[in-house]
């Protein structure tokens, strides 16, 4: 009978303490970028220039002035390659009214262009590379996970910040003049 107190009061004490780190990791503080920032890192968006996969140079200045819809995404990642096809569908729809996308690959230039040669898109795809990840971050995307999306104004302003996989409603109501 001894041993089986000791048990349940091991197990109990576990589960208590399993609680408490929980509720401590929830409640934690955790770096968020103030919106400040975010808007900061937006700004500095316009200024960056990637490669393509093909290694061309990818400016972001010659989209502002149109409404900039970017997505962080990998080819490794299942709910991003599963939105790309929307995505772009969207863009086809949506470009001849002052609307753009461009995909920043999170990944190696290899492994997108072994995609895209299966899977074609008709918006620009570029390299973000590990740097993605922070620059993700800088943009609001704390967690660092994929897919992640940020809308720009046409005026250059951080609009809109998504964590997975958007819908078409989101894009729908993303694409609205602002």
């Amino acid at each position: 009978m001894n041993r089986r107190n000791m048990l349940y009061g091991g197990a109990a004490a576990a589960a208590a303490l399993a609680g408490a780190g929980a509720a401590w990791w929830k409640f934690q503080p955790h770096t968020v970028p103030p919106e400040a920032s975010a808007q900061a890192a937006g700004d500095a968006f316009w200024a960056m220039g990637f490669e393509t996969p093909d290694g061309k140079p990818l400016s972001m200045a010659p989209f502002r002035g149109k409404l900039l819809l970017v997505n962080f995404w990998a080819t490794w990642c299942p709910p991003c390659v599963e939105e790309l096809p929307l995505l772009d569908f969207f863009y086809q729809e949506n470009k001849d009214k002052n609307f753009q996308v461009v995909g920043l690959a999170v990944d190696q230039p290899s492994a997108v262009r072994t995609w895209l040669q299966t899977r074609p898109l008709n918006f620009p795809v570029a390299m973000a590379g590990l740097g993605g990840t922070e620059l993700g971050k800088s943009l609001g995307n704390t967690t660092g996970s994929l897919p992640f999306t940020v809308v720009f104004s046409p005026a250059g302003a951080l609009v809109h910040r998504k964590t997975g996989k958007v819908t078409p409603e989101e894009l729908v109501q993303w694409a609205r003049p602002v």
